[in-house]
């Protein structure tokens, strides 16, 4: 079993048997956990912005780091892999409003907003979610069943 780091602007997938993917201190941004029932691969990405037209230049660098760039990316190499539509679902975790108390910039919000609009342009929906609030999330994510362990701040765990 590996334990498999998905930092801020990165996403890895794994269908090796006992592989975990697990990102730390989701904010504002957010997780994608796709899941494979057939093949029982998983694939998560750390988003950190909602567009890459920001920063053109960053996103060609790092394009897991925009919902945009990062999305088309990653499901490009899950269809690479021979993953079909019928048998995945999604789920999705963070977006927080992390010191932004008036939602001044609603980070979080938008980084939602933008992941749920790429994937329904793409015609996938989100089967669940962990989504908003003010706190940070840690995710982990195994790749052999699905299965989904949210911990928060508090040391509270969740199954999503």
């Amino acid at each position: 079993m590996s334990e498999l780091k998905v930092g801020i602007g990165d996403y890895k997938m794994s269908s090796r048997p006992g592989d975990v993917l697990k990102t730390f201190g989701l904010g504002s941004c957010v997780a994608v956990m796709v899941y494979d029932k057939v093949n029982k691969m998983g694939a998560m990405i750390h988003i950190a912005l909602p567009d890459s037209t920001i920063d053109e230049v960053k996103a060609a660098a790092r394009p897991a780091y925009f919902a945009d760039t990062g999305l088309a990316k990653m499901f490009n190499e899950i269809s690479g892999r021979g993953t079909s539509r019928r048998d995945v679902w999604i789920k999705i975790a963070g977006g927080a409003s992390i010191m932004d108390s008036k939602n001044t910039f609603d980070i979080g919000r938008r980084n939602a907003l933008a992941i749920k609009k790429w994937l329904w342009k793409n015609r996938f929906g989100v089967l669940k979610e962990d989504i908003g609030g003010t706190g940070s999330r840690t995710v982990t994510f195994n790749t052999e069943d699905g299965d989904i362990i949210i911990s928060l701040g508090n040391k509270e765990l969740k199954h999503l």
